[in-house]
């Protein structure tokens, strides 16, 4: 039976947690997370809300960076919240015994420990991100084209063709490998069925129906406002700004490719919110490849997780419906 057509398109958007979703509405954002005593708390995440604060944020192209920035902070809030509830103790009275190096961390860093090590560990994450998605393509066409002289090609005036779709094909195929990698993880793959539920329960809304776990199960999974097409669609944006770089000094093209950064992330950003608002057969094409990369990231959810969306999804609803947008 075909479905009827989407009634409306909402600004609502989440995000998978660990045992949880958050869920963003206008005017609040709350995180509902499965307890290990089966029970779902909600609580309330502040986001950084710049673009509300100041007019010049909203702009186009500038509100993609903001929104991307205030997504990972909030997102990271959300996260850390969710673990610390998931993992929360069952009230046993067993403690575990602290290795030498936790004693060093508390000794010396007391409760500023948990901040130092996150911050540690997100610095090393970023210069590792960079190394393989901006210094890595570029340095293996620079050994590969040696041996492969049609990627010396001329077009256009523009000084090696090739360099920026092969350079993008390995970034993809890198985030790709990474994503299945991914799934391996059995705690990974169950925050990919939160994320599917998170997909399946914006729909059943869109659709104006009854948030219940059956209409919501009934529900496809793959958005087109996801963050998983956002991510396909900078890489994409990113082949076609490479180019114009018409630099091949590994070090000088990466730097630039990676200043370029917010320029990708605003077009990105703009281009996701074209398709989350028009259904036409461009939309389509623009976010084909990232709905197909939610094959990889989303995946069927439990009822007990499409329970937990619905909760984060009630919680920030508006009642006069400024949420909608088409």
């Amino acid at each position: 039976m075909k479905k009827e057509k989407t009634k409306l398109i909402t600004s609502i958007g989440g995000q998978a947690l660990m045992e949880g979703i958050m869920m963003r509405g206008p005017k609040k954002t709350t995180a509902a997370v499965r307890k290990p005593d089966g029970s779902i708390e909600l609580e309330e995440i502040h986001p950084l809300d710049w673009a509300k604060k100041y007019k010049i944020l909203r702009l186009p192209l500038i509100r993609g960076v903001v929104n991307m920035i205030d997504s990972l902070v909030t997102g990271e809030k959300a996260l850390m919240l969710s673990a610390d509830k998931a993992l929360e103790d069952d009230g046993s009275e067993e403690e575990e015994e602290l290795s030498k190096f936790d004693i060093w961390v508390n000794n010396h860093l007391g409760d500023k420990a948990v901040n130092v090590i996150m911050a540690i560990s997100t610095f090393v994450a970023i210069v590792f991100c960079i190394g393989v998605f901006y210094f890595l393509p570029t340095y293996l066409y620079d050994l590969t084209s040696g041996f492969l002289p049609g990627l010396k090609a001329t077009i256009f005036g523009i000084d090696k063709f090739w360099r920026p779709i092969f350079e993008g094909v390995i970034r993809i195929a890198l985030f790709l490998v990474y994503m299945c990698l991914c799934t391996l993880n059995k705690d990974i793959k169950r925050v990919f069925q939160y994320h599917g539920a998170e997909h399946k329960t914006i729909f059943c809304y869109e659709y104006g129906l009854d948030l219940t776990v059956e209409n919501v199960r009934k529900q496809r999974r793959f958005h087109p406002r996801c963050g998983t097409s956002f991510m396909i669609l900078m890489l994409i944006v990113g082949i076609i700004i490479g180019f114009f770089i018409r630099i091949d000094n590994l070090i000088l093209r990466s730097t630039v490719k990676l200043l370029l950064l917010p320029l990708t992330v605003g077009i990105g950003y703009e281009l996701i919110k074209v398709c989350g608002r028009h259904d036409n057969i461009i939309t389509r094409i623009i976010s084909a490849p990232g709905v197909w990369m939610q094959h990889i990231t989303t995946k069927e959810p439990t009822d007990d997780m499409i329970a937990v969306a619905i909760r984060a999804m009630e919680d920030v609803i508006p009642e006069n419906g400024e949420d909608r947008i088409g």
